[in-house]
Parts: C-alpha cells; structure tokens; sequence
C-alpha cells in the first residue's frame, strides 16, 4: 500500500521571508529578543584588553612585589651609569620637545595650508628651495609634517615641493636648531651642518622627484587633517598625539643610548667609531630604528662620545627623514608604492648629504 503526502492548496507559492518577518527580526533585534549572538560578541568585544594604562599599572605592581631584587639591580655600577645617561638626556631633550610639539600643533591647525600653496612660485624648480626653507617656520617634529605635506598636495602644491617640506622641516626649524646647539656647546658647527646638509637633501630629493617621479607612485591624501573637529579641538587632539608619540619615541632612544653606552664594551664601539665607513653606516642606521623625534636626536647624538662629529651629523640628518614610524606615517599618507621607493632614495641621499657637508663643514 502505497503513502501520499497531501497536495498543497493551489496559491502563490510561499516565501523565504516576508515584510513582517523582517520586520518581526529588526524588532527582536532591537528590544533584545533574538540578539544572542550580537550580545555575545559584544560581551567579547568588551572583554579584557591590553592598554598602556593596565601594563603601567601590572609594572607598577610587580616592581612593589619584587622591590628587593629591583633594588639589588639598580645598585649595579652597570645600572648606576645606564640610569644616569637615560635620565640625563631625557631630562635635556623634554622641555624641547614640548614646546615642539605645543608650536606644531598651533601651526598645523591655525595655519591653513592654502597659505603655503600660495607663497611657492609657480615654477616647480623654484618651488624646491623655496618650500624646503619654508620648514623653518613649522616648529615641530617629522610627526607634523606628513599631514601638513599631504595638505599641501591636496590643495595642488607640486608634490616635488611637498617633499623637499617634507624632507627639509622636521631638521631646520628653530626648536631642532636650538636644541642641536644646546647638546654640542662645543662644536657650533654643528647647527650649521646640519641646516645645510638637511636642506640639501630635501632640495635633491625635491628634484629628483621633479625629473624622476610618477604621478601613479603618489597616491594623493582624500580627507583633510583633524577632519570634522572644532580648532581647539584639533589643537589638543594635535598635542595629545605627538606627545605620546613623540614622548615614547624619546623614551625608547634614551634607553638605547644609555643601554648602548653602559653595556656595549667599549672596544666594539672603538672598533666601529675607529672606521670612518662603519661609524656613519652604523649611526645612520641606528637613527633609523630609534626613530627619536628631532627636537630629541641630537641629545641622544651628543651622549656617543666615540664616534666623530661626521658619523654624528648622519645620525641628525637621516633620522628626522627616514626612520620607522615615517615609513608607515608616509606609505599610510602618500601610499606603500611612494614609501618603498621613497625611503631607500632618501637614506641613500641623506648619508651622502652628511658626508658631503661633514668634509666641507667639520
């Protein structure tokens, strides 16, 4: 005996979901039946999470916890001297870099970048050297001058102009300048070298782009600086950034100073200050991971005592245009295809600016 299913009153055929359904489903959503899954998820998202605040408060804990052996350590003559450096330079680079960043943020937000498209020429050779200079009036660290470059491109400032600003601000404005001459009171010329060797990097690099360059490597920026946000609002915003940035990064060099001072043996350091081509390789790289805000390097420069005044302009030269947190600003900015083959160019040229205003200036 067979079994058949009954047939289905004839009608329009059903359907997956009808107006009230979805209806029913964003009402349920929307008074909490239903959302278990989104309740989840959100019950994730607001779980634990790592931030500064908690680390400094678990460091904070286990340095009261282990408070005898902390004290044990830094009572070493090898702690004693890594201590008296770092707190030494930080001591000395601070009150700079404040008052960078407190300066760069009122330019950045006060100052309209179509000021600067106005005050270059119109020629894109003339422009170069013009822009390069104009980054003696933007008081800050090479945090500033990205947005500000890539403000200056937006508003049609020829993108050979922006780099020779971008390039050439962050090492010739007067806060990185008085600081230079504050952490070499015994060499002078050392200021001048590095505003000469500085601008003459960023005017070559400016150049280079002008007869080298491709419009499809420059991803031109699509929104505006601190977007949406009132000028004291932006101004603190500004403020808050690079100096948590910038404060970080100070940290970090003048760990690195003081560790490379205290605990590298001192032949190694002879051996590398000892050749001329290892000296600069050497600092040249090490600006490149410290990454230390300008108005900060020369501090940290200044405290290699082994290494010549040469190998030292490099390290001052090459930091404030190519270094790890530029890279990314920069690819972030402009795009990674400029960055891969902007960053190599620069480090190249800003050794062999160093070198060059070295022999003539040193």
């Amino acid at each position: 005996m067979a079994i058949t299913e009954k047939a289905a009153p004839p009608g329009p055929a059903p359907q997956d979901e009808s107006p009230g359904d979805a209806d029913t489903t964003e009402h349920a959503a929307h008074t909490g039946h239903g959302d278990r899954p989104a309740r989840a998820a959100r019950s994730e998202q607001e779980g634990w999470h790592l931030n500064s605040p908690l680390v400094l408060t678990l460091l904070l804990l286990l340095v009261v916890v282990f408070q005898g052996p902390v004290r044990g350590a830094l009572a070493k003559p090898v702690m004693q001297s890594w201590m008296t450096v770092f707190v030494a330079v930080v001591v000395q680079a601070l009150p700079f870099l404040v008052l960078g960043v407190l300066l760069s943020a009122a330019i950045a937000v006060f100052v309209p970048p179509s000021f600067f498209a106005r005050a270059l020429p119109s020629r894109p050779a003339l422009a170069v050297p013009v822009a390069g200079l104009a980054g003696v009036v933007l008081p800050g660290c090479e945090c500033a001058s990205v947005p500000v470059a890539g403000a200056l491109v937006r508003r049609g400032v020829t993108p050979a102009a922006a780099i020779a600003f971008l390039l050439s601000a962050p090492a010739i404005n007067p806060i990185v300048l008085t600081a230079t001459a504050v952490a070499f009171p015994r060499n002078p010329e050392m200021v001048l070298a590095r505003f000469g060797g500085s601008l003459l990097v960023a005017c070559a690099m400016g150049w280079l782009w002008q007869r080298l360059g491709r419009t499809d490597w420059l991803r031109t920026p699509t929104h505006a600086h601190h977007e949406g946000e009132t000028k004291m609002e932006a101004f603190w915003s500004s403020v808050r950034h690079d100096t948590m940035h910038a404060g970080g990064f100070l940290v970090l060099g003048a760990m690195a100073a003081a560790t490379l001072k205290a605990v590298a043996p001192a032949e190694w350091l002879r051996t590398a200050a000892a050749n001329p081509v290892v000296a600069i390789l050497a600092l040249s790289v090490l600006a490149v991971l410290l990454s230390i805000c300008s108005e900060a390097d020369a501090f940290v420069a200044a405290s290699l005592t082994q290494f010549s005044l040469t190998a030292k302009l490099a390290f001052l030269i090459v930091g404030p245009m190519i270094d790890l947190k530029l890279f990314a600003m920069q690819a972030g900015t402009f795009g990674r295809g400029f960055a891969l083959r902007f960053a190599p160019a620069t480090f190249a040229a800003a050794i062999a600016g160093a070198v060059l205003t070295g022999a003539v200036l040193l």
